[in-house]
């Protein structure tokens, strides 16, 4: 039992009830009951690692995050990232969250990764990095394919944040475990998730409500929404690091 983790989950599900959220959890059954797993998530809102960690509650797991350096540095949540035991990533210096996460994987946790590395402004999957397949690789361990829809309409990047009682269905999909033998090609076994994850985005966006009307702005292009494209919301990430660039550089 961790104290300080179950607080903030039992502060969370509060938050989660208040705003009238509707889970629907498919996989649970999924998550191992002991053993370490990468669970490799899809990334379209800033609540993304809120949701991912619900199915692993039903086995009293708990999902150790990767998250980038500056969460750590915060005043407020450095502490509770530090206390829960999640794993820094510096950007410019990768590794050291590498062997971190393989060392807690080796030790029987679960850790949570972003393979997209971003948030996609499209709502469609990006480009996945390698390293949730490589430490899964180095660790020996499985990889737990997740995906969320829907929690992007409750706050995400360049849209009008609905945290107050919206009653947004949010469907969360764990699926079959995923194992990676220590000589198999890390680019091909990459696509290799990256197409299970698009099969179980697929069947959650099939099975959700109509979106219409305004809410047709967290519908995917492909899907007669207005989202951005992946082409227009790439184009728009290069013009945003360019003016940061530009800032700071």
């Amino acid at each position: 039992m961790e104290p300080l983790y179950s607080s903030v989950i039992g502060v969370a599900r509060t938050l989660f009830f208040a705003q009238g959220n509707r889970f629907a959890v498919i996989g649970e059954e999924n998550v191992p009951r002991e053993g370490g797993a990468v669970m490799a998530i899809n990334h379209t809102s800033y609540l993304d690692f809120t949701y991912a960690g619900l199915p692993a509650r039903k086995h009293r797991r708990y999902v150790r995050f990767m998250a980038k350096q500056s969460i750590f540095r915060h005043k407020v949540a450095g502490p509770l990232m530090r206390g829960m035991h999640h794993i820094p990533v510096d950007r410019h210096r990768g590794g050291q969250a590498f062997s971190d996460a393989v060392r807690a994987l080796r030790a029987g946790e679960i850790v949570g990764v972003f393979p997209e590395a971003t948030m996609s402004k499209s709502f469609e999957l990006k480009e996945f990095k390698p390293g949730a397949v490589k430490m899964a690789q180095v660790a020996g361990v499985p990889i737990l394919p997740t995906t969320i829809w829907g929690g992007h309409r409750v706050w995400t990047k360049d849209l009008p944040k609905q945290l107050g009682r919206a009653n947004i269905p949010i469907h969360i999909t764990v699926g079959e475990p995923m194992h990676v033998d220590r000589h198999e090609d890390v680019t091909a076994a990459t696509a290799r998730l990256k197409a299970v994850m698009q099969a179980q985005l697929d069947a959650q966006q099939a099975a959700y409500p109509e979106l219409t009307g305004s809410d047709a702005r967290w519908q995917p292009a492909r899907l007669g929404g207005l989202a951005p494209t992946p082409e227009q919301a790439y184009a728009a990430e290069h013009r945003d690091m360019n003016r940061r660039t530009d800032r700071f550089g």
